[in-house]
């Protein structure tokens, strides 16, 4: 496999998408860059921070070390984006083959895009769900009955009357609604309004916290950069 199975635009697409993402080293050479399965890991986190541990992912100038990161990669993240890396692509990726490694963040973009609409029609539903809830709970203050005991074809109610069986009757003896349709329409629209200014201000505290955990993981990195090549320099010494 080369970069001459994929055209000029995707892999100038591809490396735009990856200097989009702040990772824990300079960008030189995405072949060696990747190539321990560290800045893999690293970008599932940016997106999902939840799925992935940095902590189990060692950066590795060994074949055996990037091979560890990589199979406990494929094994505790990538699976759960419904993607897996087979072995041999993998050891040709730690063996730094050139043109290997684009062939393989391709597709995983795509997963973490499938990943993130999945989520998205998930928050619509739970959203959904919530407003459906909200027209219940009005329909229930507001006239004295769910909308399941509203007038049927034939102007009866069905047996759901709470309004009826507390009395609530004007002089044919019907419900009568405590507020206008145009009424129950501007309340419903301020909650709508609320939900949203609600969910928007807690999705950017869950990009602020994202940010700043990736933030104090490049500061772990670089502090264990710092130990490891002072207790180098130690024994040179002495």
């Amino acid at each position: 496999m080369a970069h001459g199975d994929l055209d000029e635009e995707s892999l100038n697409d591809l490396y735009s998408w990856v200097d989009g993402i702040p990772l824990s080293r300079p960008k030189r050479n995405i072949t060696r860059d990747f190539s321990d399965g560290v800045l893999v890991a690293e970008v599932v986190k940016f997106y999902f921070p939840k799925m992935v541990e940095m902590h189990n992912y060692a950066p590795a100038n060994s074949t055996q070390q990037k091979l560890s990161n990589w199979a406990h990669l494929n094994r505790k993240v990538l699976s759960k984006l419904n993607f897996s890396i087979p072995e041999d692509i993998v050891r040709k990726i730690a063996q730094c083959t050139p043109g290997v490694v684009e062939l393989v963040l391709i597709p995983l973009r795509q997963k973490i895009e499938e990943k993130q609409k999945q989520a998205k029609m998930s928050t619509n539903s739970y959203q959904d769900l919530g407003m459906r809830a909200i027209v219940e709970e009005n329909n229930y203050m507001e006239t004295g009955y769910t909308s399941k005991s509203m007038p049927n074809s034939t102007g009866g109610y069905t047996k759901d009357s709470p309004a009826s069986e507390r009395g609530l009757k004007g002089q044919t003896g019907y419900p009568v609604p405590l507020q206008t349709d145009a009424n129950l329409r501007l309340h419903l629209a301020e909650r709508e309004q609320a939900l949203l200014a609600s969910q928007e201000t807690i999705q950017i505290l869950q990009m602020k916290i994202r940010r700043l955990e990736h933030l104090l993981h490049l500061k772990n990195v670089r502090i264990d950069d710092l130990s490891r090549r002072l207790q180098q320099a130690e024994p040179k010494r002495k």
